[in-house]
């Protein structure tokens, strides 16, 4: 690659002794050992830490003054509650409005006023609700939530620690594999969690309606944990069988044997959620095509599937694991805006040593004589040295524009230029002059927001037959002409991100093609007539909707990858379908966050566990590094 710069991109530089990583994530690296103080420095591209609300209008569109707008993601849930408290990120101003209710699905059909499914924390109200279309529904729903919650919660230790390392387990000395097991600690909680003696035992509830089984008595072990056990007897020696001693494999087995049993009585449930498409897992609980269709954006999501696709269940799971202020599932706004989280990690950042430079692009990882890293190139010539360097951009970026391919193993170059990264999102940002007023629930007189208007407001949601015909049509390079919808009015709860009487509107919709039928690009022409298509549902749901708006914003797939690094438009840097998580993210053999170069660490979204503004990725390479520095 020589000093040429054949494309900028974000980068964490780190100079000195010290490590950091790129936007909103650097702090989770830097601060993840707040009694470390290293010289730091993170190189984000924009002017300004990425996630800051920005207006950007299409050419032909005025600038609309007074709004903020959450560019590209705008909700807040799955980022971890470590971050929160090890950060102290509301000491450092970040605040969030948690929203409640928080799911409004309006319909069309030939009654007025048309019925509505609203969702809210208030179990009673919403079984309410729900009852609307079936009284078996609304009976069945909290054991719906039980059955989802206890999944959550076993997979939930997962996502704090690397995938374990299964080539390691068998490898070294005794002392070496006894000291390598402990990277089964995730498992085991994830093994253990609702054992028989543990506090938050709970207990599960099949699926009802498949077949006649008994409620398992036993907890669910963690899908991964099967594969972990199979590494864990195939690795195992003989020698391992007399150790006796407190923390031996023979207790670890023992443990793990445990839990074990619970696979036979437990595992088809949770592997049927997270291998069959989400449609016929919610077809065993429900019989409303309203409630399906609502929870089954959930598991399609930025994700270029269909609620029929094997696997999309583990989408939806992927999406219900956050939390708000101590309550599982709970979404919100984060008042002022994403740029507002950004802020609040970057001074959390500043104060323990770290140097924030904008517009300071890098343009390749500087390697030693032996191909290790040792910093950066900046776009302006600028060599910031270093011995670690975390990559918050993605695989792709990283390791196919940033790193000479001479230098990695053809294999893993492979590997990479093989992941999924289809999306199917486009984004859209509006203004508008006045609240949206629906025809299954108007607006009061005076204009004030009402409950529904705080919610993900879901549209072409009638059955889940919708949704499976909006991702046929791209799959053809169509964009759908009913697209699913979810409408987001943050100003509803936060009234400072708009001119008085005046209201942000984030529209996130699939499905839209990366490449047009036929070869076609995202012309402008073609952008404004999806967006009209958008405007044209929304309208029938909530007429005099295109009447109110002032301004709008689209981001389509290219869009997305342009202006934010988001490989094919990709929310996720990559697909989220079980091919691609654990073991395999992002590719086997280096899901642990080290990469092929040593003192490259990959810690975005195309890590494990994924994406979303979660946080864990980087907090988990940020451990591995550290752990990796004290050897260097």
């Amino acid at each position: 690659m020589g000093s040429a710069c054949r494309a900028p991109h974000r980068l964490p530089t780190c100079s000195g002794q010290g490590c950091a990583r790129l936007c909103w994530r650097s702090v989770m690296c830097w601060a993840a050992q707040p009694s470390r103080r290293r010289s730091c420095q993170v190189s984000p591209r924009s002017p300004c830490p990425p996630g800051q609300p920005r207006w950007q209008t299409s050419p032909t569109t005025p600038h609309p003054p007074g709004f903020k707008f959450s560019r590209a993601s705008y909700l807040l849930s799955l980022l971890r509650p470590q971050i929160y408290a090890d950060l102290e990120l509301q000491r450092h101003g970040l605040r969030v409005f948690p929203r409640d209710p928080y799911s409004f699905t309006p319909l069309l059909e030939d009654r007025s006023p048309p019925r509505s499914l609203l969702l809210g924390h208030d179990m009673a109200q919403t079984q309410q609700q729900i009852a609307q279309f079936s009284q078996k529904d609304a009976q069945a729903y909290p054991e719906y939530e039980a059955f989802m919650g206890r999944m959550v919660l076993a997979l939930d230790p997962l996502l704090d620690a690397p995938p374990v390392d299964t080539a390691a387990l068998g490898k070294g000395s005794m002392l070496q594999q006894l000291r390598n097991l402990q990277t089964l600690k995730p498992l085991l909680q994830a093994g253990t969690s609702g054992m028989p003696g543990n506090s938050d035992s709970k207990g599960c509830l099949p699926a009802p309606g498949v077949g006649n089984a008994e409620p398992p008595q036993e907890p669910h072990l963690g899908w991964q944990a099967l594969v972990a056990l199979l590494a864990l007897v195939l690795t195992s020696k003989p020698s391992w069988a007399p150790v006796a001693s407190p923390g031996t494999a023979m207790q670890v087995s023992h443990h793990l044997s445990t839990p074990g049993l619970a696979l036979g009585r437990q595992l088809p449930h949770y592997y049927e959620v997270l291998t069959a498409p989400i449609s016929k897992i919610l077809d065993q609980w429900f019989e409303s095509e309203p409630l399906k269709a609502t929870l089954a954006t959930d598991a399609v999501i930025g994700a270029m599937a269909s609620p029929h696709t094997p696997g999309s269940g583990y989408v939806l799971l992927h999406h219900v694991m956050g939390e708000l202020e101590g309550r599982r599932g709970a979404w919100g706004y984060v008042a002022g805006g994403m740029g507002a989280l950004s802020q609040a990690i970057a001074h959390a950042a500043t104060a323990r040593g770290a140097h924030i430079f904008a517009e300071k692009a890098v343009c390749h990882v500087l390697l030693g004589r032996d191909g290790e890293a040792q910093g950066v190139a900046l776009q302006d010539g600028t060599e910031v040295r270093s011995k670690l360097v975390l990559s918050n951009a993605s695989p792709q970026i990283t390791f196919l524009e940033l790193i000479p391919q001479e230098q990695l193993p053809k294999d893993f170059v492979q590997r990479i230029r093989q992941v999924d990264t289809c999306s199917p999102v486009t984004k859209i940002n509006v203004a508008v002059d006045r609240l949206p007023s629906f025809l299954a629930a108007p607006n009061a007189h005076n204009g004030q927001p009402l409950p529904h208007h705080q919610c993900s407001i879901h549209l072409n949601c009638e059955g889940t037959q919708l949704l499976h015909q909006a991702f046929t049509e791209a799959t053809h390079g169509h964009p759908s002409s009913r697209p699913m919808i979810e409408l987001c009015i943050p100003s509803a709860l936060d009234p400072g991100l708009a001119p008085p009487g005046c209201h942000v509107v984030s529209l996130f919709t699939q499905y839209t093609p990366s490449v047009l039928a036929g070869g076609r690009s995202w012309d402008e022409q073609a952008r404004n007539a999806y967006a009209d298509t958008v405007f044209d549902c929304i309208e029938d749901y909530a007429p005099g909707f295109k009447a109110s708006v002032i301004g709008r914003d689209i981001l389509t797939p290219p869009d997305l990858e342009r202006i934010f690094g988001l490989p094919g438009g990709n929310i996720f840097h990559g697909g989220m379908s079980l091919d691609q998580l654990y073991f395999a993210r992002p590719a086997p053999s280096y899901s642990g966050y080290r990469s092929p170069i040593p003192g490259l660490y990959l810690c975005g979204s195309g890590a494990h566990p994924g994406g979303g503004v979660m946080g864990a990725a980087g907090r988990n390479a940020a451990q591995v590094a550290i752990k990796d520095f004290r050897h260097l």
